[in-house]
């Protein structure tokens, strides 16, 4: 919205600053910062005094769980007000891509909400049965891969790109639709995984979304793209600031959530959050890089589904409890040990997804 202050510059003023995708994401940053400072309190007591006993607590989860009984949670409110705020306020709005990622972020972020309203209205674990979930999903992310792809180049219209082989593409004609749905999908529903412990899983969306917006920044940018040796997306770079709304929003929620955390995220924030990861990856054509550089999400999902799936075939498990951080619980390990631990692992996956961008 801000940026149309451009049209009160005369080149060489305080609005021509408004031009520039940088500025306006240290703005938006800002803004997602202050919206979390100056709402979380506030929504925090009227979560609490609306849900009562909070969100419940699985009987078969860690015992240093029970004292968290009474926490509230949908939490990641307060994510996606001040994402939303702030993208709104600095993105450009005739920018394609910029509605996409929301769509998917408020869509994803209702399903989360719908989730966690059955879970504290009915005191259970239960919520929204998974098959209306997945469904509501697939119908979201279906159409984000469809209009993601009508504003591709047509040399990438409907193609895979891989990292580092730039002059490798797979043409996945009507699959690359269903590949989105993949993508956007797993990515929301891993991070959903991944929301465990205080403060686990809000720093690795932010680093995961800091990453991804400097890749947004440099694939949109057609200078950086001959030097970087990778795909030119036009438009992508406004991404940048859908992303630093994250990190600045982020940052805010964590003030409330580290531990002991004073309300949780909920479904509300991790489908969300997950969700617009997964949408940035597919309007910048790189999803297999958000795959390394979200790749401590990949292996709670993995944990998940070895977990199930070993189970089944042999009534024994792999793992002491999944999704994984559950099973360092299980071993002893201290919370806040397997929190920061793991959040050093997602800034070392972001270091090696950065690194796919220079090849030469």
């Amino acid at each position: 919205m801000l940026y149309w202050l451009t049209l009160l510059s005369d080149g060489g003023d305080f609005f021509n600053l408004f031009r520039y995708i940088t500025f306006r994401a240290g703005g938006a940053f800002l803004t997602a910062l202050v919206f979390g400072f100056l709402f979380g309190k506030p929504l925090i007591a009227v979560l609490r005094r609306r849900q009562g006993k909070g969100q419940p607590i699985r009987g078969d989860g860690p015992e240093s769980h029970f004292v968290k009984a009474g926490t509230p949670t949908m939490g990641g409110l307060l994510i996606v007000g001040a994402l939303l705020t702030s993208t709104l306020l600095w993105a450009r709005l005739d920018n394609p891509f910029i509605w996409i990622v929301l769509f998917v972020t408020m869509s994803f972020a209702a399903i989360g909400f719908m989730d966690d309203y059955a879970k504290v209205s009915k005191q259970t674990t239960a919520g929204v049965p998974g098959r209306v979930r997945l469904l509501l999903g697939l119908i979201i992310a279906a159409i984000a891969g469809f209009w993601a792809a009508q504003y591709h180049p047509e040399a990438l219209h409907n193609r895979l790109a891989l990292p580092v082989f730039k002059d490798t593409l797979i043409n996945l004609g009507y699959l690359f639709v269903p590949f989105s749905i993949i993508v956007i999908v797993g990515s929301a529903n891993a991070v959903n995984l991944t929301d465990g412990l205080d403060g686990l899983a809000i720093m690795p969306v932010m680093i995961a979304a800091g990453t991804l917006g400097v890749i947004a920044y440099a694939v949109g940018r057609v200078d950086f793209t001959e030097y970087l040796d990778v795909h030119y997306v036009p438009g992508t770079g406004e991404i940048l600031i859908f992303t630093a709304g994250i990190f600045g929003g982020g940052l805010g929620f964590l003030w409330y959530n580290a531990p002991p955390a004073a309300v949780f995220m909920g479904d509300t924030g991790s489908l969300a959050l997950g969700g617009a990861l997964g949408a940035i990856a597919v309007s910048t054509k790189h999803e297999i890089v958000l795959a390394i550089v979200g790749g401590l999400f990949v292996v709670e999902a993995l944990s998940v589904i070895i977990q199930v799936l070993y189970f089944k075939k042999t009534g024994k498990r792999v793992f002491l409890m999944a999704p994984i951080h559950h099973h360092y619980e299980k071993k002893g390990w201290a919370e806040s040990t397997i929190v920061i631990r793991f959040w050093i692992i997602s800034l070392i996956l972001a270091m090696i997804g950065l690194a796919t961008l220079k090849v030469r």
